[in-house]
């Protein structure tokens, strides 16, 4: 609280002039210390932190061997993750179509899965009727590149996909293109 200390010690009778007594104040901080304190600990319990964000990733263990289904190659795409934020795309086995080589966004690998998703879906009968994209990352590529081949998984509504280790033929694709 604010204090006012008025026993000034000046103003004696001297001369015979008579002087008003100046006032000293003395402000106390005390009161507005602990309302900064109790307000900095308020806002510090009251707000949310950034949570973190995580992609959820179910990843096989490789030490049990599976029997693996067929699939039509009709229906399989194989995205190829390279250096320097470039990817290749194929449809159908490793060296019987030329990969496309592309980036990634909206006009990249996003504009390639929804159109091959749509021309899968024309060309087969349900319950088969959804694209299985193979998404292969090479040892130049990087862990962005990977997240954003997800994120572009999330974002076209691919049902089915899964992360495969690369072929050394498909690694021949990405050095023919520089882009391994």
């Amino acid at each position: 609280m604010a204090e006012l200390d008025t026993s000034g010690k000046g103003g004696g009778h001297k001369g015979g002039k008579v002087r008003s007594k100046k006032a000293s104040t003395r402000v106390d901080l005390t009161a507005m210390v602990d309302l900064a304190f109790l307000l900095i600990t308020f806002f510090m319990l009251t707000t949310t932190l950034n949570k973190p964000k995580a992609m959820d990733l179910a990843m096989p263990d490789k030490s049990v061997q599976k029997i693996q289904l067929p699939v039509a190659a009709t229906r399989s795409m194989t995205i190829l993750l390279g250096s320097h934020n470039k990817l290749e795309w194929y449809m159908g086995e490793a060296g019987k179509t030329a990969p496309t080589v592309d980036n990634f966004g909206k006009d990249g690998i996003r504009k390639a899965l929804i159109e091959n998703g749509k021309n899968v879906a024309a060309t087969h009968a349900a319950p088969d009727n959804f694209m299985i994209v193979l998404i292969k990352p090479s040892e130049h590529s990087t862990y962005e590149n990977l997240v954003a081949a997800l994120d572009e998984m999330s974002i076209t509504g691919v049902k089915s996909y899964a992360i495969v280790d690369i072929t050394p033929l498909e690694i021949g694709d990405l050095k023919k293109n520089n882009i391994y």
